[in-house]
């Protein structure tokens, strides 16, 4: 008795199990987009397969119900006589395939179409537009699909253009299936188009309504359009003072004006935004980034960053103005601080400038600025005190797809400036300095990198009077890799580098991403500050490197070799966060 009841509690804890049975489906149809359609419609119900014991009963059942409900996913694609046949096939004790075989048939086809536009927009041109690229023609199959994209994007196209009572006052597929006709009739009346009428803001947190009023698209009495109103959001939020932007057009049924009602939510006024980085370049940095809004309820602004870092300290403070005509224009006020502590020079100096800022295209943006600044410079063993009054141009265009991941665009920047010795400063010069960058995506994931930078200097004076940092230098992380910063130049007497009148640096890299996060690169640069544009020594360096691609930006770790030079060649590490954009 003993023995039999030590069996029975073993069987209680380990019951015997059999082979649990499985059921595949197995869809064949000549047709790829009919065979991926019936894939994503059709899957066996989870019943027919109950305790791991497929029930034949519901599947039998189930092959029986399979020609309707083919022929019901296979019409909305033009096929109304389809001929479904299913078997189950044993391929194994305990596996089995339900084999679907689907023969379409033949597609009926569009034997005439009724396509009609009234109302005042029926001459739009961007409704007509839509008209005549309307996605089925006479003779095409009849695919319901884009029958019902082509009737959303004409009402949408018409709502957009501001006929907000368009309507279809007639929208029918019919079929004969006897006799294999099929007829499209869609009639749309876009009704009159409506007007902008009042825009009133709402929750605008003091700011002057003169202010907000310059990032309206539109005046009253101008066509409405919704993609106006998207536009007037975006230019808001672009702004960085709103933490919410609600553009409420009030639509009515009865009244073709529409008022606008602009709710925001303006961001706190003070902010404050410590920084940690390390570059090595400057080596580790810690910043204090600070911002102020809407000072004296004029919508100004204060921003600025105090930072420290190993070879560089300094602060820097712009007071903004914007121009309440041009929601593109604004007057800056900057004061600030700089000391920089290179292998080849220290530089301390202090400046205020004054500049007009304007952007000509969504691409292209320019300005006007005057800067005085006083710098004492160590340069070698020459010391030089230098006032400056600088006046200057500066451009730049930019085309990229993403700031903090780029994979393709270009970026152009050119500044021309000037000083005088007679107007408060100690040497006349005129400087231009520019650079390009491109990158291009290439296949399989690799991007090619190209970047072009130059500047050159024309002076009166001796060049010993030029301030360190209105001198040219190369070598360093965005310069050329396999140097220390700014450690490339002309050299005095000793051997020691002073900076040039003129820089050229290249550098080309190719960037190969392995997945979503990592990626290696290959490079090369050339460069180098020179005194005489027909007598030049170019470096160079090489190397390769790991890229991390972070909600942050790119970071970039490298190891580059000088290439060509005299001596030892040496390799040194880079390390920087951006892809020098």
């Amino acid at each position: 008795m003993q023995r039999l009841l030590y069996l029975f509690i073993f069987l209680l804890l380990f019951p015997a199990s059999g082979n649990a049975e499985s059921l595949e489906l197995e869809i064949r149809v000549a047709d790829e987009e009919l065979h991926d359609v019936l894939s994503l419609a059709i899957h066996p119900p989870a019943a027919l397969v109950d305790a791991d014991q497929i029930n034949h009963r519901w599947l039998k059942r189930f092959q029986q119900q399979l020609p309707e409900l083919v022929s019901k996913i296979l019409q909305p694609y033009g096929y109304f006589f389809s001929q479904t046949d299913s078997e189950v096939q044993k391929n194994g004790p305990d596996e089995y395939t339900l084999n679907l075989e689907v023969e379409p048939g033949t597609p009926m086809r569009i034997t005439t179409i009724d396509l009609k536009i009234s109302g005042s927009g029926a001459a739009d041109a961007q409704i007509q537009k839509l008209y005549d690229n309307f996605p089925l023609k006479n003779g095409d199959i009849l695919r319901q699909d884009y029958y019902e994209e082509g009737k959303a994007a004409l009402r949408q196209e018409a709502l957009n253009q501001g006929y907000l009572a368009a309507e279809y006052l007639q929208h029918q597929i019919r079929v004969n299936r006897q006799e294999k006709w099929t007829e499209i009739v869609l009639h749309l009346d876009t009704g009159e188009r409506y007007q902008f009428g009042t825009t009133t803001f709402v929750e605008s947190g003091d700011y002057p309504d003169r202010y907000l009023r310059r990032h309206l698209t539109w005046n009253k009495g101008d066509d409405f359009s919704y993609t106006r109103v998207g536009t007037t959001r975006l230019s808001l939020i672009n702004t960085d003072l709103f933490a919410n932007v609600l553009v409420s057009p009030k639509i009515s049924s009865t009244d073709a004006v529409v008022p606008v009602e602009v709710n925001i939510s303006p961001l706190p006024r003070y902010r404050l935004r410590p920084g940690i980085g390390f570059g090595t370049d400057t080596g580790g940095r810690v910043s204090l980034d600070y911002r102020v809004l809407n000072l004296f309820k004029k919508a100004h602004q204060l921003r600025g960053e105090l930072f420290v870092a190993q070879r560089e300290q300094g602060f820097d403070t712009t007071y903004i103005i914007p121009d309440l005509r041009r929601k593109d224009s604004r007057t800056l006020l900057r004061v600030g601080m700089d000391r920089e502590d290179t292998e080849t020079f220290l530089s301390r100096k202090v400046f205020v400038e004054g500049g007009y800022q304007r952007s000509f295209s969504q691409k292209l943006n320019g300005s006007l600025y005057t800067r005085y600044s006083s710098e004492y410079s160590l340069i070698a063993t020459e010391e030089t005190r230098t006032r400056m009054l600088l006046t200057g141009l500066r451009f730049t265009w930019q085309t990229i797809d993403d700031l903090l991941q780029p994979r393709q665009g270009t970026q152009f920047s050119l500044q021309l400036q000037g000083a005088e010795k007679s107007l408060l400063s100690d040497t006349t010069l005129l400087q231009l300095s520019g650079s390009i960058l491109q990158l291009l995506p290439l296949p399989h994931d690799f991007f090619f990198f190209v970047r072009l930078e130059g500047g050159t200097t024309w002076q009166r004076d001796q060049f010993h009077d030029m301030p360190a940092s209105l001198r040219f230098f190369a070598g360093g992380d965005n310069s050329v890799r396999g140097y220390a910063y700014k450690s490339l130049g002309p050299e005095n007497s000793t051997g020691e580098v002073i900076g040039g009148q003129h820089l050229l640096v290249a550098n080309l890299e190719l960037e190969k991403k392995l997945s979503a996060n990592w990626g290696i690169a290959a490079f090369y640069d050339i460069g180098n500050a020179f005194n005489d544009l027909n007598n030049y020594d170019l470096a160079q360096g090489a190397g390769l490197g790991v890229r991390y691609y972070s909600q942050i930006g790119t970071i970039a770790l490298d190891l580059a070799r000088q290439v060509g030079s005299v001596g030892e060649n040496r390799y040194r590490i880079h390390f920087g966060v951006g892809f020098g954009w």
